[in-house]
């Protein structure tokens, strides 16, 4: 059996946030297979299915992001298994918009919803990390994760999530390389471009000078007083 948690806030306050784009992905996979209806359960909504001939739980904490733990917990416990059942997909601030990534195990990323899960659940599980983007400036992060997605985003988020749901069956089976690809592979030119990088200066120069437009060269003159001073200087005949 296997456990597959989407991560959000209950409530229609949060229900568009950004931050809630695990509970996307799980209804997401809710309405594209043959699930049960969402029952409530270890607080949280549940709901059983089967993907890729394995019996999967849904779990949707009904806590909030910071308490998401407690009740992965306690449905780990009740079923008898190990973080090596458990699948949470969840937003990430380090990837770009529309880009996923499934590891096993590693740090929290200041993911308030994963630490309390790896408090109590062990770390060895696997996350599908769902890229929100980064707003570029750490005083800007809640307002970001908290704030909805824009209309403009269903552009790339709508077939991110019917990817993931269709793809389901491949992370239920543990082949995270083929999920992935396929994800990639139905969502290429649909994500948002990644603003081109800016040139370095050259070594030693700083943009501002890289920047700087190079005067004109001036042209002495031939003939006249000037032009004699200038030859008497440089000690030319």
């Amino acid at each position: 059996m296997l456990i597959i948690v989407g991560l959000g806030n209950p409530g229609p306050k949060y229900q568009n946030n950004r931050h809630n784009v695990g509970y996307m992905a799980a209804d997401e996979i809710h309405r594209r297979h043959s699930f049960s209806s969402w029952s409530k359960k270890f607080s949280a909504l549940v709901a059983d299915g089967r993907l890729g001939g394995k019996k999967v739980l849904l779990v949707k904490p009904q806590t909030f992001m910071n308490l998401s733990g407690q009740c992965v917990g306690e449905a780990m416990r009740f079923h008898k298994l190990g973080p090596e059942n458990l699948v949470v997909l969840y937003d990430e601030l380090d990837l770009a918009p529309g880009k996923i990534r499934v590891k096993t195990g590693g740090g929290a990323g200041g993911h308030n919803g994963i630490k309390s899960i790896d408090a109590h659940c062990g770390k060895e599980y696997r996350r599908v990390r769902v890229g929100i983007g980064h707003p570029g400036a750490k005083h800007l992060v809640t307002n970001h994760v908290l704030g909805d997605f824009a209309k403009v985003d269903a552009e790339w988020l709508d077939p991110l999530l019917e990817a993931i749901a269709d793809n389901a069956d491949l992370l239920a089976q543990g082949d995270d390389a083929a999920f992935m690809s396929k994800v990639a592979l139905a969502t290429q030119g649909k994500t948002p471009a990644t603003p081109a990088k800016e040139r370095p200066a050259p070594k030693g120069q700083s943009h501002i000078r890289q920047a700087r437009p190079k005067a004109p060269a001036v042209k002495p003159p031939e003939s006249g007083p000037l032009a004699a001073m200038l030859k008497k200087l440089l000690n030319r005949d």
